[in-house]
C-alpha cells in the first residue's frame, strides 16, 4: 500500500515535468508519450505511470527563450498496476485527487544547455503547493517529430504528498524521480 501511494505521487510529478520539455508548436502524441515516477519503498524502486495528461507546447531549438510549455496531469490516472493501490494513492494521504484532481507545470524560461540539451524552468504545482523547478531536457528530432526526454528528482514532502503514516521517509523515500518521454509533431 505504501508503495502504491508513493508511485502515484511520483507519476504526478513526472507528468508535470513533461510539460516543461515542450515542443515546437507541437501536437503531442499522448499514445507514444509517457510520464513515470519512481520512488523507493524500503529501498526498492517502485514505478508508476500517468495515463491522462494534456500539454500545450511551443518550442524552436533556434529560439528556445521564445518557447513555452504547460502540462496538466490527471492525478487520478496514476497506475501502479493494482487497482487497490491506485485507489490508495488517489486518497487524502497521497494525491487527494478529489480535492486536487490535477498536477500542473507551467514554464517561465527555456535556456540552451549545450548541444541538444535545454533547461526548462517553471512552476510545478501539486496539491495546491507550488515550487519552482528546473527540468533538464534532451530534444531529438526525426523528420517532423520531436522527442523530449528528461528526469527530474523532487522531494514529495515539499508538496505534502505522503501525509499521516506516510510522512515518515524511512519507509517511502522523500526523493521521487519523474521521467518523461514526450513525442510531438511540430508544424
Amino acid at each position: 500500500m505504501k508503495v502504491s501511494f508513493y508511485r502515484y505521487m511520483l507519476a504526478a510529478f513526472a507528468a508535470a515535468s513533461l510539460s516543461a520539455a515542450g515542443a515546437a508548436l507541437a501536437q503531442v502524441d499522448v499514445a507514444k508519450s509517457s510520464v513515470t515516477a519512481t520512488s523507493k519503498q524500503m529501498n526498492v524502486p517502485v514505478e508508476g505511470k500517468f495515463g491522462k495528461f494534456t500539454a500545450q507546447l511551443s518550442f524552436d531549438p533556434a529560439k528556445p527563450a521564445a518557447g513555452s510549455a504547460q502540462i496538466d496531469i490527471d492525478v487520478g490516472s496514476y497506475d501502479l498496476g493494482d487497482e487497490s493501490y491506485n485507489e490508495q494513492v488517489r486518497g487524502k494521504d497521497w494525491f487527494d485527487a478529489k480535492t486536487w484532481p490535477s498536477a500542473t507545470f507551467v514554464s517561465s524560461a527555456i535556456a540552451p544547455a549545450g548541444g541538444n540539451q535545454f533547461k526548462v524552468t517553471g512552476k510545478l504545482t501539486i496539491k495546491g503547493k507550488s515550487e519552482t523547478v528546473v527540468v533538464p531536457v534532451t530534444v531529438s528530432q526525426q523528420g517532423a517529430t520531436r522527442t523530449f526526454d528528461g528526469a527530474l528528482p523532487i522531494k514529495r514532502s515539499q508538496f505534502d504528498v505522503g501525509t499521516g503514516e506516510w510522512k515518515d521517509t524511512s519507509v517511502v523515500a522523500d526523493e521521487v524521480v519523474i521521467k518523461f518521454h514526450i513525442v510531438a509533431a511540430h508544424k
